[in-house]
């Protein structure tokens, strides 16, 4: 059974901040101006990106919401309505509730009725599980349609009070994140029949190095040195709280690892034939700064894999990096705004970094 993306949408909550209004936003910590924001800022590119919370710290829209909104786009821009779905695929790394599972509260804010529900936990590659779950679903015949979805609201964990409240200085890793995640949902529609111009998915590949690699990026962990104690072992909340438990952290010496064990992913599907470097017309990849970019490059002109760089598109730069909703949203704004014709081969890739797991998918575009 053949798998199509028929249709794509997204959604981004609030006007876009800019560079010298992100700490209005996320605010002072004990009143003092960040020293390496403007450092992280220029590393990573990013000249603006949107939040769910207002400069006082008010959520604005919630996560499930986010994701709502941008399933109901994607379906106004198709061909199918609600009570056709089949399936309904939901992504995030952290959802507004500890339980029930983050596509329950998605499933009732889009008002669905009798689908088969997947809720994907993880960090940015959870959108792509969420994703391959759904393309499996269809290629065994199981449905005939599905709505995938990966939402992100990470701004609540930056505000200025939740490093206030803890009791050590906050250390460079905890507040590396604090520029570099923000907030948006994305949305995928599959169907087993194509309609008019869209993307047939040719292969969907997960490659995880957690058995080898330790934990890079993290909540919930204690921060102390040696400490291995998730937030939930603390006597009380509070007390987690002070250790810096529930900040979210990236342990940024091993994050080198995800530039070269997403370029040896590539490789591997090189080598089994899935891709062929001369026949890919468009890459979607999601470094999560251009940092990477220059560094993915250079290993692959180095491996004799190199692909133009002209044919890669992003827009990390505009919208920010919003986790696992980021290559969904890519998508959405690549197929609307670029020029691509039936034919034409995408390859998508999501390298993450929470310990490791990157995927692979190959798109080609097909017309009705």
């Amino acid at each position: 059974m053949t798998v199509y993306i028929t249709s794509t949408g997204h959604y981004l909550p609030g006007d876009p901040v800019d560079n010298e209004r992100i700490e209005a936003v996320l605010g002072l910590v004990n009143g003092k101006p960040s020293r390496l924001k403007r450092r992280i800022l220029q590393s990573n590119g990013i000249r603006q990106r949107h939040y769910a919370i207002d400069a006082d710290h008010n959520t604005t829209i919630s996560n499930s919401e986010m994701a709502a909104r941008a399933g109901q786009a994607c379906l106004d821009q198709g061909y199918l309505g609600k009570s056709r779905l089949g399936m309904l695929s939901v992504a995030t790394s952290q959802g507004d509730l500890v339980l029930p599972g983050f596509g329950s509260m998605v499933q009732a804010e889009l008002g669905v009725s009798g689908v088969e529900l997947h809720s994907s936990h993880g960090i940015c590659s959870s959108s792509m599980m969420a994703l391959k779950a759904a393309y499996t679903g269809l290629k065994a015949g199981e449905h005939a349609s599905a709505l995938v979805v990966a939402s992100e609201l990470a701004s609540r964990l930056f505000k200025a009070s939740r490093y206030e409240a803890v009791a050590e200085e906050v250390d460079f890793n905890a507040e590396f994140l604090r520029w570099m995640l923000s907030d948006g949902a994305g949305a995928l529609l599959l169907e087993n029949v194509p309609r008019q111009r869209c993307f047939r998915i040719d292969w969907i590949r997960g490659i995880s190095h957690a058995d080898a690699y330790p934990v890079c990026m993290s909540v919930g962990q204690a921060a102390s040195a040696g400490e291995a104690r998730s937030w939930q072992d603390f006597p009380t909340y509070a007390e987690a709280e002070a250790a810096g438990a529930l900040l979210i952290r990236q342990d940024v010496r091993l994050l080198d690892n995800i530039v070269k064990l997403g370029v040896d992913g590539l490789l591997r599907l090189i080598d089994e034939g899935r891709v062929e470097v001369d026949k890919v017309d468009h890459v979607l990849c999601h470094y999560s700064s251009h940092y990477f970019r220059g560094r993915i490059f250079d290993m692959l002109t180095q491996a004799g894999a190199a692909i133009p760089e002209a044919k890669w598109y992003t827009n990390l730069y505009t919208r920010g990096n919003t986790g696992c909703a980021s290559l969904f949203i890519m998508l959405d704004e690549f197929r609307r705004t670029q020029h691509y014709r039936a034919g034409d081969t995408l390859l998508c890739m999501v390298p993450e970094s929470g310990r490791f797991n990157n995927v692979y998918m190959q798109l080609t575009v097909v017309e009705e």
